[in-house]
């Protein structure tokens, strides 16, 4: 089981910026991406970006579309969320998972969360 170490996160003002990044120890082949989802207080954990390791192609909830950008470190095993023009209704908690798979309703992760980055937006 990947261990996973996510940094980053923060407290920011309405329209800033933070970045998020997030490292595997491993990764197996048969990833098909890595990414991030949110929960905000009182709501449930939802997607926000996901990466794919062999063309990195991106996938972003409309939410945050244009706003932040997911990226990666294939030899690092590390993906990164940049995240600017930030809301205060990006307020959240940011897990990432290792393992990502797309479907066609949704990103369904599939690996375990990493601890969580809190992240708060005033406005």
């Amino acid at each position: 089981q990947a261990y996973l170490a996510e940094s980053g996160g923060g407290l920011a003002q309405a329209g800033g910026s933070l970045r998020l990044s997030c490292a595997a120890s491993t990764r197996p082949v048969s990833t098909y991406a890595s990414g991030w989802f949110r929960q905000a207080p009182g709501k449930e954990r939802e997607f926000v970006a996901a990466i794919s390791w062999s063309d990195g192609k991106a996938y972003y909830a409309n939410s945050v579309k244009g706003r932040f950008t997911i990226s990666k470190d294939n030899a690092k095993n590390t993906v990164y969320l940049q995240m600017n023009s930030l809301k205060p209704e990006d307020t959240a908690v940011y897990y990432c998972n290792p393992d990502v798979a797309e479907t066609p309703a949704s990103m369904l992760p599939l690996g375990s969360w990493g601890q969580g980055a809190l992240v708060t937006v005033s406005s």
